[in-house]
């Protein structure tokens, strides 16, 4: 294949060192993945290799100095890029340029990295109850505790609710101390780290303390009426089909359900459905719910779990295709014998 050469105009100082990273690290990662040799020419970036590799890392870093917003870019960033420039979708990463989702309390704006999470926000915004499915990395549950602080802020909510069901995770319960609230606190930690975060330690301990932010194991929700309040249920591809009826039933006025979880990791025994998978299906379509699938394109963790995804769909889409030619061969086999 021919080799190409091909120039990136940055234009800027600021703009080439936000894109270049720490110590050119990003200019390194854009290498790296795409086998080409990038280096600096003043304000330019000079891109070399094979066509397809140079066209692709070319459109990727002039879609970066377009959405510039002055946010620091890591390979994360690069990373997804690439990803979108393959697809040919780069287009869509203006859709990311300003929009707060948030604010710490330390005042670290927090905003979308990728499409699917703009997409999601967008629908937790919009909808009254929204699912949010998809792989670990994705945001699903921080994002959900953004918007929940945020509107507990500006008043539109009274209450924040996150819960979880109580399913072992390759562990027993009964092994640790406690009574049930104690037992499942470990597996609320994800929780309570995003709400910590938002809120400042100080603020979210008194909210706690007064009952107005409750993190409670599923178990605890049935029998109520939660009005007023914006309730997440995550990990919710452990619910039985009967516990998903039971969460989403509990919902009063003026209140809001984000239910956030990922197909791929369920922990139920065997024989029980998927309460998560149930719903997602008999419920997409209708009014005021929606549905938000990410994907391993969506991770805004370290771009190896994104190739970590990546390899089990893989291997999960040759045990089907395995499953599928050796059911074929029995059929085939059964009607050569009959006949």
């Amino acid at each position: 294949m021919a080799r190409i050469r091909q120039t990136v105009d940055v234009k800027s100082v600021d703009k080439l060192a936000r894109i270049l990273g720490s110590f050119d690290e990003n200019l390194n990662f854009l290498s790296k993945e795409l086998s080409l040799v990038a280096y600096v020419d003043g304000v330019k970036i000079i891109l070399e290799g094979e066509e397809k590799s140079v066209m692709l890392g070319a459109d990727a870093l002039d879609a970066l100095v377009k959405s510039d917003d002055g946010e620091v870019v890591d390979t994360n960033k690069i990373n997804y890029c690439i990803e979108l420039a393959k697809e040919g979708r780069l287009g869509e990463i203006n859709v990311l340029s300003g929009g707060i989702v948030a604010v710490t309390a330390k005042g670290k704006q927090i905003k979308c990295k990728t499409v699917g999470q703009k997409q999601y926000v967008d629908a937790i915004r919009k909808n009254t109850v929204v699912f949010g499915v998809g792989p670990a990395g994705t945001g699903k549950t921080y994002l959900a505790v953004c918007l929940a602080v945020s509107a507990f802020k500006t008043k539109q909510v009274e209450k924040i609710i996150l819960t979880r069901p109580a399913v072992e995770a390759g562990e027993k319960l009964g092994f640790l101390p406690g009574d049930l609230q104690e037992k499942v606190d470990p597996y609320l930690r994800p929780l309570y780290d995003a709400l910590q975060e938002m809120l400042g330690l100080e603020t979210y301990a008194k909210l706690m303390e007064r009952n107005i932010i409750e993190v409670a194991p599923l178990a605890y929700m049935r029998g109520r009426t939660l009005s007023n309040a914006f309730i997440i249920l995550d990990e919710a591809q452990n619910t039985t089909k009967e516990q998903m009826k039971m969460f989403l039933t509990r919902m009063g006025e003026g209140s809001k359900m984000v239910v956030t979880g990922d197909v791929t990791q369920m922990d139920l025994p065997d024989g029980k459905s998927s309460g998560l998978v149930h719903a997602t299906k008999i419920l997409d379509g209708v009014e005021g719910i929606a549905v938000c699938k990410l994907t391993a394109k969506d991770v805004v963790r370290h771009p190896l779990v994104m190739r970590i995804i990546h390899a089990y769909e893989l291997d999960e889409e040759t045990l089907t295709e395995k499953k599928e030619n050796n059911q074929r061969n029995r059929l085939t086999k059964r009607k050569e014998n009959q006949e």
